[in-house]
């Protein structure tokens, strides 16, 4: 029976309800833009810029460096970059040898590190000069034969390629590297390998291009399995989507970090499909993202909410002219209204909220870009791409309003988790992915998260999985209880907040318990407010109530709003 459909009747005429999407390696876009594009800038990283014919060699000369280290078609190699031309090479490069991308996030500590490489089993990994200590201290203790070493000083243009290494060793950051048969630099890893075309045949719709890493209620990562034809389907919708774009003209600002499935499908493989140009910027900090608008012009800057935040938070946005933006697509977390309306009145860009999770590649709805727009929506679901509110009990399907867990399929939907069949099982059901997320639709089809089942936490568009930042908490010596919970944060979105409870006699400050926390965990899981209590708050059977700590938060943040406003009416 065909899912009831009500969202095709507020599809703008450019879009149709279903496309068809080619069956091919997903390296095909980068292909393609080179046949057709070839002195196009494709990368432009710090003032150097790289055409889609230097690109496409440097991924040719990469997949035969990996072919020469006989890494072939299903191996997996770990890509721990950021934004940067590597980043772009390898990712194309690995699938282009028919091998799979696992994509591994720089501020990852070692026990991290050490379980996605060793669970995805990746034979070689590509890093930063920066980052080589940690990888050197996990490489016992997982599957890798080979370490290519990358440096951001690679891909400068003069004179900065010569300031960068003297800048490091000012800064106390140089690093030696004991280079080997085994670890290897990557520019001479490219040079030692021919740029003759490589293009292994892979099967679209079973062979794996991406292991996208994340966690679940227990906070174990699992490796999402998102095939050759998922991402080309999802880059395609996306592209369906965003209709008025033009092939070769568009330039799009990579400020979200491309290990991050978002910035993967919206910005690397939608600049390939479109042949446009890729502006990548290592990390986010507003004074460059305005610069860079102003400067560089691009015309598509997907982001989260927190980015626009910054942005319209700076003391000199006025300044800077930021009306070559055409398109904002805000996702990970909830778009408020006020930040919708400020930006698009600074830049005159349509910025509009979707929704997406790993597991489809990741996008599955948006609000039209130059179509009937509800605020505080998620939009209405992609080209064939249908959703229902379910019970989550029962599985039957709700009427429109109704609360329940919101499910979606299509053909960006995931071919399940590595190497976990039971937690497969668990999400996907004749095909519907189950996304743990509460949500309702309206009788035109658009939808709207309005909780999460699962206990999980999102800061400034990053998922983050209570029950591993407890782990931590517990294994300090002075704590006796801690648990951590998302809680209201207007700049973030939610940030995490521990509460403790000590052992008798002990004594602990938050900066000490951060201290500790910081060693242990990636910066944006780190707890940013602390409160320690007598006791905390549980069920009978001695389970603590996360939610109970949460609506007491939100009580005081309500009462604190109401006692300014009262102030300020006096």
């Amino acid at each position: 029976m065909e899912t009831y459909k009500p969202w095709l009747a507020s599809y703008p005429d450019e879009i149709a309800p279903t496309y068809y999407y080619p069956k091919h390696n997903v390296a095909k876009f980068l292909l393609d833009a080179a046949d057709g594009h070839p002195s196009r800038p494709a990368l432009e990283f710090l003032g150097k810029r790289l055409t889609y014919r230097r690109l496409r060699e440097a991924a040719y000369r990469f997949a035969n460096g990996l072919r020469r280290l006989g890494i072939g078609k299903g191996d997996r190699v770990a890509v721990m970059l950021p934004n940067c031309p590597p980043a772009v090479i390898a990712y194309f490069g690995t699938l282009l040898a028919g091998a799979i991308v696992v994509q591994t996030n720089p501020l990852y500590k070692e026990n991290e590190l050490k379980h996605q490489l060793a669970d995805s089993g990746a034979k070689a990994i590509v890093t930063l000069d920066l980052l080589f200590k940690r990888v050197q201290t996990v490489l016992p203790r997982t599957d890798l034969r080979h370490v290519i070493i990358a440096s951001i000083a690679d891909y400068l243009p003069f004179p900065k390629n010569l300031l960068y290494p003297v800048k490091m060793k000012r800064e106390g950051q140089q690093v030696n590297i004991p280079y080997s048969d085994d670890v290897l630099s990557f520019k001479t890893f490219l040079s030692r390998s021919p740029a003759s075309p490589v293009d292994e045949k892979v099967d679209p719709e079973k062979d794996i291009a991406l292991l996208q890493y994340t966690g679940g209620t227990t906070g174990i990562a699992k490796g999402v399995m998102l095939t050759h034809r998922n991402l080309v389907a999802n880059t395609y919708q996306i592209s369906n989507w965003c209709y008025k774009a033009e092939e070769g003209k568009e330039r799009f600002l990579a400020a979200l970090p491309l290990f991050h499935v978002f910035g993967l499908t919206v910005l690397m493989n939608q600049a390939a499909l479109r042949a446009g140009m890729l502006i990548l910027l290592p990390r986010f900090e507003t004074e460059t993202v305005l610069k860079t608008i102003h400067r560089l012009k691009p015309t598509i800057f997907p982001g989260a909410p927190t980015m626009y935040i910054a942005l319209l938070n700076h003391p000199r946005i006025r300044e800077y002219d930021l009306s070559s933006v055409n398109v904002c697509v805000s996702g990970s977390a909830p778009l408020p209204l006020e930040v919708q309306e400020r930006f698009e009145e600074l830049s005159g860009a349509r910025l509009i909220e979707g929704y997406g999770l790993t597991e489809a590649s990741p996008v599955t709805h948006a609000n039209p870009i130059w179509g009937r727009r509800k605020i505080g929506t998620i939009g209405i679901p992609f080209p064939d791409t249908e959703a229902k509110i379910v019970d989550p009990d029962t599985g039957e399907e709700k009427a429109a309003g109704e609360i329940g867990e919101l499910i979606v399929r299509g053909p960006q939907v995931m071919a399940g988790y590595w190497n976990r069949p039971d937690e497969t099982e668990k999400v996907l059901k004749d095909g519907w992915l189950y996304t743990g997320d509460m949500g309702k639709m309206d009788a035109d089809g658009y939808c709207s998260i309005v909780d999460r089942k699962k206990e999980m936490i999102i800061a400034s568009g990053f998922k983050i999985y209570p029950r591993e930042i407890e782990e931590v908490l517990y294994e300090h010596p002075a704590v006796k209880e801690g648990v951590v919970a998302g809680v209201p944060d207007k700049y973030r979105g939610e940030t995490v907040k521990a509460y403790v409870v000590l052992k008798d006699g002990a004594e602990l400050t938050g900066p000490e318990l951060e201290t500790w926390c910081r060693q242990r965990l990636a910066s944006y899981k780190v707890p940013r407010l602390y409160e320690f209590r007598d006791s905390l708050p549980k069920t009978m059977i001695g389970k603590v109530l996360r939610r109970a700590l949460i609506e007491e938060e939100r009580a005081r943040i309500a009462e604190e709003d109401a006692a300014a406003a009262a102030e300020e009416e006096r």
